[in-house]
């Protein structure tokens, strides 16, 4: 009821204060036929101005009445300047630009130059707000990488301050941290697809074991620890990833990527898309196999993707979207730091098996109520597992041969975020406010005991072993979450923005089942059982807020700041696990505090592209591993405790330049780049009474991440080469530099050079091909206590990959 009498109280607002109209066309080229995705259209001396999507489309919102001078560009393509009268109705304008040419010889060549492949969120899109947020946006098409492995180093190379785990096989699942937060399957993020959840549980376990095919994906948006107001609590901030869209200009469009790359990897990716009438469809499916550059790293993955959207009318559209994946790796296992030095490329574990199964469907609802009002509501739910089954004993102990280990996830979950945009006047300066509701309900279920090794000890047969219950744990973790959050850009004056947000949470969670206590003597025979039952439940309800500040001087210089409060839950892996290398405290604290960023970002003339900030997180009751040594069997193990608080400082920097526009200015032809991507942080533990892990380095955070590179191109052909550094970094808060069983430890500093390039042969044909980790680097990135572990996990070795395109 509150909810809806904030709806009514906004809707009435809106229809009484607005006084503002919109200015919305196409871009094409001079003869109508070719459009432009991504040019920019200025209202100057205003911070009016937008972006046209894939179909050469724009919008401009919240325009008074007056005479405006606009400014048109696009890459490749001349300047076009003019003017529009907005009076009292909404405008409609297309625009025509001319492509740059050069004459020799009577033949005319034209190129059509790509953009940076990086830009960023404007202040408003749909209905989100994004101003006085550091936002990134990787534009897929515009990039020169390895796309059919998913390479996280190239695909994520201008993204500042990013930590990559790269112990994957062949990009299936995604693990980056961003500013000193565990990578582990992304989990410190929120991460989306088209706008709603795709990991396991949001809430009580958000590890993503899916992750996109990177062909599929049109563009990756990036938001920093303030999107916790809109989009959840996390202190990581937001990754939502963008599919490909129909395309509306014809009735059918048929791609097809065929990739071969060292040790027998396949990838094959087939899509079909198109417009006719009221409907809109996409649909892809994607196979990859491979046997991984370790013995025993076999994979298979199957993902498949449909869309379909129906505009009923101009204000009022439905989309319906479902996504299936499910992939079966074997896993090599982890080496001790003897080992890796020793020979990485081996496998001491023949018997681990890692596989997943994934059902994602969404259903929007987009209607455009007036041009000042305007509702978006997402109903989504995911069905999925997934099942681990291996030996997890101390990496220096040779597998006992004994029954593996299996654990077994369900997860089923679904809910509905609901947003309301409104723009309105007040103070008679226009303001744009967005507010929302969101209600998720998750419910896992899972199970831990011996796998069924009497026929089929080195296959993948998940199925647990019926003759001895002993190690059995079996629990159900539902959750529930209803949030309520609001955001409003004040626009005080042409340049200078305030946003002050506000979110409300009410969370339960809740562990119920038992689990097996056994003791053995030194033969292996059970000397003591004992099931325990065990229920808990934990409620909070919290409000957290943030203010944020943008000063748009001009598209060349922009100043934002923030500071926002984050909270992160425990999750119900905090809750009840059964691991010899992992215990964790039963009195565990959820986490709090706040993120804060200050920055100023710009593009000059398309020559030069920057962003530099500085950002703060800090954390009260910080989560983080400590070694212990069990009392018994005087083995050292992982401790999962409150540490302490923590503090992570640290400066951010992007920078690109066209060395060659710089050159030639508006006679270029060609595009030859550089960039540098720069990140510093300082991250520790503070204010502990403990002194093994006071003012000690926080885990997972390297002090330094560099990565640079050049980038090429010119009429139908394009390359990058990159270059990318890690320092070193511990893997928990004591700052262990070694373990015996490689758990904890240092993770040394390392560098991996990529090199890519692609052709267009014609307007049907293109080949790719890229070389990875070129000079045959051994690192790896990772130390890892459970699965695929545990012990050090090396990351793969030189790979070279080529792929045909088509595309009818």
């Amino acid at each position: 009821m509150r909810l809806l009498i904030i709806y009514i109280i906004c809707f009435f607002s809106c229809a009484i204060n607005a006084q503002t109209f919109s200015i919305k066309g196409k871009v094409t080229d001079i003869n109508g036929k070719q459009k432009i995705p991504y040019a920019t259209i200025k209202l100057d001396s205003t911070n009016s101005y937008a972006t046209t999507d894939i179909n050469g489309a724009y919008e401009l919102q919240n325009i008074k009445p007056g005479k405006y001078a606009v400014l048109i560009y696009a890459f490749g393509y001349k300047k076009l300047s003019g003017q529009i009268t907005v009076s009292n109705k909404d405008v409609k304008k297309d625009f025509q630009l001319i492509i740059n040419t050069v004459n020799i010889d009577s033949i005319t060549i034209s190129a059509k130059q790509k953009t940076f492949g990086i830009t960023r969120l404007n202040d408003v899109e749909g209905t989100s707000i994004y101003a006085g947020k550091k936002s990134e946006v990787i534009v897929m098409d515009d990039i020169t990488a390895n796309k059919a492995t998913n390479n996280s180093r190239q695909i994520y190379a201008k993204i500042a301050g990013l930590n990559i785990w790269e112990s994957d096989v062949a990009g299936i699942q995604l693990g980056i941290g961003g500013r000193g937060l565990n990578p582990q399957r992304t989990t410190n993020f929120n991460t989306r697809q088209n706008g709603y959840d795709m990991s396991a549980d949001a809430l009580g376990y958000p590890e993503s074991y899916y992750s996109p095919p990177a062909e599929a994906i049109d563009r990756i948006e990036i938001v920093r620890g303030a999107a916790s107001l809109q989009y959840g609590t996390q202190f990581g901030g937001l990754v939502n990833f963008k599919l490909k869209e129909p395309p509306t200009d014809k009735k059918i469009q048929f791609v097809s990527r065929e990739t071969y790359g060292s040790w027998n990897f396949k990838n094959t990716f087939n899509s079909l898309g198109g417009t006719v009438k009221k409907v809109s469809y996409y649909v892809y499916y994607q196979r990859k196999t491979g046997n991984g550059w370790r013995p025993n790293s076999q994979f298979k993955t199957n993902t498949a993707y449909a869309s379909l959207i129906y505009k009923a009318t101009e204000k009022l559209s439905f989309t319906f979207q479902y996504t299936y994946m499910n992939y079966l790796a074997h896993q090599p296992g982890g080496l001790t730091d003897a080992e890796f030095e020793q020979n990485p490329m081996q496998s001491i574990r023949s018997r681990n098996w890692f596989a997943v199964n994934w059902n994602m469907a969404a259903m929007f609802i987009d209607y455009k109520i007036n041009k000042h009002l305007k509702i978006n509501s997402r109903f989504f739910g995911l069905f999925a597992n997934r099942s681990a089954l291996g030996i997890l004993t101390y990496i220096n102990r040779s597998d006992p041969g004994t029954d593996r280990q299996l654990w077994t996830d369900n997860y089923t979950n679904f809910g509905n975020e609901t947003r309301l945009l409104c723009d309105y006047n007040l103070f008679k300066k226009s303001s744009t406010l967005v507010i929302g509701s969101r209600y998720y309900h998750g419910n896992t279920a899972r199970q831990q005991g011996y796998g069924n090794d009497v026929t089929t000890g080195y296959k993948s047969d998940f199925a647990f072993n019926s003759k001895d219950q002993l190690q059995y744990s079996n629990y159900t973790f539902p959750e529930y979450n209803f949030s309520l959050f609001a955001e409003n850009i004040f626009r005080i004056s042409s340049k200078f923005n305030i946003i002050p947000g506000v979110r409300y949470e009410n969370i339960k969670t809740t562990a119920a089942g038992y689990y097996n206590i056994v003791n053995t003597d030194l033969a292996g025979n059970v000397v003591y059982h004992q099931l325990v039952n065990e229920t808990k439940n934990r409620f909070r309800s919290f409000a957290i807020g943030g203010i944020g500040f943008s000063f748009n001087q001009s598209s060349k210089l922009q100043t934002y700041a923030n500071i926002s409060q984050n909270y992160r839950a425990i999750n119900f892996s905090d809750m009840r696990i059964t691991n010899p290398n992992l215990k964790v405290d039963p009195n565990l604290q959820d986490e709090k505090g706040y993120s804060a960023d200050i920055g100023i970002r710009g593009n000059l003339s398309g020559i030069f592209n920057y962003d530099v900030s500085v950002f703060m997180l800090h954390y009260n009751n910080r989560i983080g591993t400590i070694q212990r040594v069990d009392t018994v069997t005087y083995n050292i193990y992982n401790y999962r405790t409150n540490v302490s608080a923590s503090r992570n400082l640290g400066i951010e920097s992007f920078a690109e330049l066209d060395v060659w526009k710089l050159i030639r200015k508006e006679s270029a032809r060609m595009k030859l780049s550089i960039f540098t991507n720069i990140s510093y942080i300082d991250a520790r533990y503070i204010g502990s009474k403990e002194p093994a892990f006071q003012n000690k380095k926080v885990e997972f955070a390297p002090n330094l991440i560099l990565k640079t590179g050049l980038g090429f191109r010119k009429k139908k052909f394009a390359a990058s080469f990159q270059y990318a550094y890690t320092s070193y970094q511990f893997s928990d808060a004591t700052n262990a530099p070694f373990t015996a069983n490689a758990i904890d430890g240092i993770v040394p500093a390392y560098f991996v050079l990529d090199l890519s390039a692609e052709y267009t042969i014609n307007k049907i044909f293109s080949v790719y091909g890229s070389v990875n980790n070129l000079t045959n680097n051994m690192y790896f990135t990772r130390r890892a206590d459970s699965y695929p572990g545990p012990g050090i996990i090396p990351a793969d070795a030189r790979s070279f990959y080529i792929t045909l395109q088509v595309k009818l």
